[in-house]
């Protein structure tokens, strides 16, 4: 199973793909990161994606059914897989990573709209996070 360097590596072979980073949406850490980062700053960009997950992954009108809340053994993750944020020149996809405890943890990369494809980034995002470690 990779680890966060070897993801966001494989993340960077995406076509199109400008930055990735790993971040904790509590604290605003990266965690790592690869690319360029949007704005030029690699910590800037990782809090701003982090206030947009943390909006998500807290919010009562995203929350998991009641049954699925109660359900042994689910994995401590948001109701929300992931956001998908557009802008003029790009896509940012934020793809929350699984695990046993609980994680705060979320991917975001940065594909540029004409040389990307959105759905085989996110499909391949969330491959990459379901194979990821901690």
């Amino acid at each position: 199973m990779p680890g966060i360097d070897e993801c966001l590596g494989e993340a960077m072979r995406l076509p199109g793909a400008r930055s990735a980073a790993v971040i904790d949406w509590i604290s605003g850490l990266a965690l790592g990161v690869a690319g360029d980062a949007p704005g030029g700053d690699h910590e800037a960009s990782a809090c701003e994606a982090a206030e947009v997950a943390r909006m998500v992954a807290e919010h009562g009108t995203f929350a998991p059914p009641e049954d699925e809340r109660a359900r042994p053994g689910a994995r401590a993750l948001p109701a929300v897989e992931d956001v998908i944020v557009t802008s003029a020149d790009s896509y940012h996809l934020l793809r929350f990573v699984g695990a046993v405890y609980d994680s705060s943890v979320f991917l975001h990369l940065c594909v540029g709209r004409e040389e990307g494809n959105l759905a085989m980034a996110r499909l391949r995002l969330e491959d990459i996070a379901t194979r990821m470690v901690l």
